[in-house]
């Protein structure tokens, strides 16, 4: 097999130390490269830490890893609270905070400004436009979608997205080191939703219709998914574990977006976001969970 490793970045800033930052912050760490986690809070920042170290010791006690490698990984990872100072010195930082356009747009400005200038800022988010976050910034030709697929270290998926100025060069980049970390990079464009969550989407929504039209029940609806077309988890379960929260925020950036009525969320899924009922994070969704 070839080694690919110098197509990866030799330092990184993952911003976000929730569960898409910290894993993907693992992931960089295991393939040797300097990580910084950032996040708004040294409490946020070591429970980012301490979910890495979780998640390696189900890899130590599968015996993938050994448990001096997960304290090499974990020996990588230098946690931070303050974005000017994460950025410093990196090839790459890897935005992924919660999915509010200001906040990104924040972030990134900060980020632009404090970052080297061959830096490449990229995104993990799931639907909000790469355009709109690389016209905060002074390098937009360096800015890029990079959606991963949670849970990161185990699904292979990166979607990457370019904006409206993005480069061939740092398309290339990307789609190298994505590979370098063993996933798989599909190229998409900035439409909204791109594609993972325009596809994904409105079949979840449809399974929500369906379960407040009585047309059946919410192990039917997952069941007849997982063994009629092969679907791993059925679209209420795979709901609950994204949060029905996104669901609807995704749902809302497609309608808004694309300017279509088929996008409009289901209202039970509005009327479960307004009771709290999120889903995995909450304890309770489609399903109960303890």
């Amino acid at each position: 097999m070839a080694d690919n490793s110098s197509a990866l970045p030799k330092r990184i800033a993952v911003i976000g130390a929730g569960t898409m930052g910290n894993g993907i912050a693992q992931v960089f760490a295991a393939h040797g490269v300097a990580t910084v986690l950032c996040d708004v809070s040294d409490e946020a920042v070591q429970r980012g830490v301490a979910a890495i170290g979780k998640s390696l010791d189900r890899f130590v006690k599968k015996e993938t890893i050994t448990a001096a490698q997960k304290d090499a990984i974990l020996g990588r990872i230098a946690p931070v609270t303050d974005v000017a100072d994460a950025v410093g010195g990196v090839d790459l930082v890897v935005e992924a905070v919660f999915e509010n356009l200001d906040v990104k747009t924040k972030l990134f400005r900060t980020a632009d400004a404090a970052a080297p200038a061959a830096a490449i800022l990229a995104s993990n988010t799931s639907s909000i436009s790469i355009t709109a976050l690389a016209a905060a910034t002074k390098r937009p030709a360096q800015v890029i979608g990079m959606h991963f697929m949670n849970p990161v270290p185990i699904m292979k998926l990166v979607e990457v997205i370019r904006g409206q100025d993005t480069s061939d060069a740092t398309c290339a980049t990307v789609m190298a080191a994505s590979q370098a970390l063993g996933k798989v990079p599909v190229e998409a464009q900035d439409y909204p939703g791109f594609i993972s969550n325009r596809v994904l989407m409105p079949m979840i929504n449809e399974a929500a219709f369906c379960l407040m039209e009585g047309v059946s029940t919410r192990e039917g609806i997952d069941e007849i998914m997982k063994l009629g077309m092969s679907h791993p988890m059925g679209p209420l379960t795979l709901a609950d574990f994204i949060g029905l929260d996104v669901c609807v925020n995704i749902l809302d950036v497609l309608k808004d977006g694309l300017g279509d009525d088929k996008y409009r969320a289901c209202p039970l899924l509005r009327r479960m976001v307004a009771a709290g009922h999120l889903g995995r994070k909450t304890g309770r969704g489609f399903y109960e969970y303890t």
